[in-house]
């Protein structure tokens, strides 16, 4: 129980905080999707979220995913599943099958399979390119600077659905300098959607123009 009204208040806070963020900015609130990250959570820890309205959700890993998602979408309609953790190609097929939105398309390999399995399945996906922002050798994304081949190439030669970059600032850096280089990689192509901040730095991410944030433990509590 103790849990769960933890989960509702933070979902609530965490709620309060974008539109304070927003209202700071000069944006609607609308603007701004909220990604409820529940990885490691399972389906009780869940629930209270759902039962508070939330209904985009962002999960790390596929099985995971497939693990407890089916039941609660079943009890839930309209969510909406966010891959935000790395995508192995093996792995397209059950990704495209489960996930609404992926956030983490990083390199040839992994376009190429998800536009198999796209056209394949038939199914619309939202895409992502993510930014390793802070070129750090243990984390994926594209590079800055060949970030705009590789979208490129996503559009004419996958022939992919891209629609916004994302980007995970280094823990030891301030995030302000990483979230607008992802914002300006964003404008010059042409790209509407920015999944940048967590629950330390979402009021900023949204400040240099946020529309998805992804928050987990501000909301579910510190993982075990």
């Amino acid at each position: 129980m103790e849990q769960a009204a933890n989960a509702t208040q933070g979902l609530q806070e965490v709620r309060l905080g974008i539109e304070n963020a927003c209202r700071e900015a000069g944006r609607e609130p609308a603007s701004v999707t909220l990604v409820a990250i529940s990885k490691t959570f399972g389906g009780d820890a869940i629930r209270p979220v759902l039962d508070g309205g939330q209904r985009a959700f962002g999960e790390n890993r596929v099985q995971e995913a497939k693990a407890k998602w089916p039941e609660l979408r079943e009890a839930f309609p309209g969510v909406e599943l966010h891959l935000v953790g790395p995508l192995q190609s093996n792995k397209a097929k059950e990704a495209v099958a489960l996930f609404d939105v992926i956030h983490t398309v990083d390199r040839p390999k992994i376009a190429q399979a998800l536009a198999d399995e796209i056209a394949k399945q038939g199914k619309r996906l939202r895409l992502f390119i993510e930014i390793n922002t802070g070129a750090e050798p243990q984390k994926a994304g594209v590079l800055p600077d060949a970030a705009d081949a590789f979208i490129g190439e996503c559009r004419e030669t996958f022939e992919l659905p891209i629609e916004g970059l994302m980007c995970i600032p280094p823990a030891d850096e301030a995030p302000g300098p990483h979230f607008a280089l992802t914002a300006k990689i964003a404008k010059r192509n042409g790209l509407a959607l920015l999944s940048m901040g967590m629950s330390a730095d979402y009021a900023s991410a949204i400040a240099f123009g946020a529309t998805h944030v992804r928050v987990g433990s501000a909301i579910f509590g510190a993982r075990g």
